[in-house]
């Protein structure tokens, strides 16, 4: 095994020269994909309906091409899944990742292309490994197995040839040989449509394996490390897994959850790499143990573009170049990828942190936020007031969500909160008062609309009682590691939802 682990761990390091190289000339690299994801689309139906072939710059590209959101290409996606080929991409698409959001309850079937599955999607995992290698030589994460959380996959109801599942069942039924050979359980407990015995099974299994690695949402990993503590009767994670070394997450914030992993790996040897993996391509991924900064990813098959979030409501929005972005500002991300997505809005934020290379935070969501008083609350101002809080009391949060409360005769409005928490802070009400008051420093538009609470009095916070969110999820189908509790929303869907769980 050790031989395996060297072997291994040889081939991941070979890919940060690449990785290097678009480091160092970013632009170019971003061209070079401009071209050939032009190029390569030239004689689809939507290739041929915007006149690729006539296409030679970015700017006549934008001009031609409106952004797209998914209401714009369902009409496409539906046929794809029927069966029709050639529409947005030209190499057959049979698998189609289903997303619920967490700014809508439709679902959501983004085409998954085989070179988005092998040149985005797995090089981005394997370069989570190949950064992981490189920064810590002596690792020994080959010489075990991995244990990722996947949701389930089946055959639609549309085509015998085509497939959809949640993204991360996509990708792990169609693994290559050598990470199936490292991964734990087997396919099948994998992939158990039913989340509750799925984790129940990947617990009984896995205690008896030497886990090096895990991979996955947060939450659902807590859900399955509490189980397999409750089996064993340890206090943490490390007396089942000694050897236990890395663990790979995305989907949500992880700094909700920093605490509680702490608590169930309580190592200062523990590596935690963060990914930006979504339905519609990988995106970023931590490069730098001392930063959570996620470097983009540039050789991906992914065209981008920025729009900047004032400009988001214009008719016509102009959107930027990798080369006409600037620091500390939020764009809305917009994709052109190798699976037949142009210039489309994926719904998340970014802002960047680095220019030389490219690094940025995930900010928030263009549709997840709370500005019904134009105070433009985004998730990333929550999570940082959150922090702050816990930190500050002793706490630790397990789930939240928030909403609006509006005004109602000569009543101001507020923020309405449910959260509820796996430590509970030494003094709720300190917790309450920082939070507020970090929100108002790190949101100028949110305090002036607290001011002297003319537009926003202090925020209703709700302390839930132990699982309301999970049965809150487990009432709407909606357990398992491709859905998320939503954080934010401009209305009182979620809120209102949660106080009846509470009540009940």
């Amino acid at each position: 095994m050790a031989l395996l682990n060297s072997l291994f761990t040889w081939i991941m390091k070979k890919r940060i020269h690449q990785i290097e190289l678009f480091m160092k000339y970013p632009h170019d690299v971003q061209d070079e994909w401009f071209q050939s994801l032009i190029s390569t689309a030239e004689a689809t139906e939507w290739g041929k309906k915007h006149d690729y072939t006539s296409i030679l710059t970015p700017e006549e590209y934008k001009a031609r091409v409106p952004i797209q959101d998914y209401d714009d290409v369902k009409v496409y996606i539906d046929r794809m899944i029927k069966g029709e080929q050639n529409i947005l991409w030209p190499s057959d698409i049979k698998w189609f990742a289903k997303s619920s959001g967490t700014t809508s309850d439709r679902s959501k079937f983004i085409p998954v292309s085989m070179e988005a599955l092998e040149d985005c999607h797995y090089q981005g995992g394997k370069d989570m490994l190949s950064i992981y290698c490189h920064n810590k030589p002596d690792n020994k994460v080959f010489m075990g197995k991995s244990v990722v959380i996947g949701g389930s996959s089946q055959i639609n109801n549309f085509s015998p040839d085509s497939y959809y599942g949640d993204l991360s069942s996509i990708l792990i039924r169609n693994l290559p040989f050598w990470a199936e050979f490292k991964r734990t359980p087997n396919l099948e407990v994998t992939l158990n449509p039913n989340f509750e015995e799925k984790i129940e099974q990947i617990a009984q299994i896995t205690i008896k394996e030497d886990v090096t690695s895990l991979a996955g949402v947060p939450t659902w990993n807590i859900v399955m490390a509490k189980r397999i503590l409750e089996i064993t009767g340890k206090d943490n994670l490390l007396e089942v897994w000694p050897n236990l070394e890395l663990y790979t997450h995305g989907g949500v914030s992880f700094k909700p959850y920093r605490e509680q992993f702490k608590q169930l790996i309580p190592s200062d040897n523990m590596y935690y790499l963060e990914n930006y993996n979504a339905s519609e391509g990988y995106f970023g991924l931590q490069d730098q143990s001392d930063s959570e900064d996620l470097l983009l990813m540039l050789d991906y098959g992914i065209y981008y573009e920025f729009l900047p979030m004032e400009n988001a409501e214009d008719e016509n929005p102009r959107t930027l170049a990798l080369h006409e972005v600037e620091l500390g500002k939020n764009y809305a991300l917009i994709i052109s990828t190798n699976a037949g997505l142009w210039r489309y809005k994926i719904g998340d934020t970014i802002k960047f942190t680095n220019l030389s290379p490219y690094r940025f935070q995930i900010s928030g969501r263009t549709k997840h936020y709370i500005n019904a008083f134009g105070e433009e609350l985004i998730v990333d101002n929550a999570e940082k007031a959150l922090a702050k809080a816990c930190q500050l009391t002793n706490a630790s949060i397990k789930d939240y969500t928030a909403g609006p409360v509006y005004f109602n005769g000569n009543k101001a409005g507020a923020h309405e909160w449910i959260i509820e928490f796996e430590h509970q802070p030494t003094d709720f009400k300190i917790f309450s008062e920082i939070l507020d008051s970090t929100l108002r420093e790190i949101n100028s538009d949110y305090d002036a609309k607290r001011y002297k609470d003319m537009a926003l009095t202090f925020p209703i916070i709700h302390n839930a009682k132990e699982d309301t969110f999970y049965l809150w999820m487990k009432s709407r189908g909606k357990l398992g590691g491709q859905n998320k509790v939503p954080r934010l929303a401009n209305n009182r869907e979620y809120v209102d939802a949660l106080l009846k769980v509470m009540q009940a």
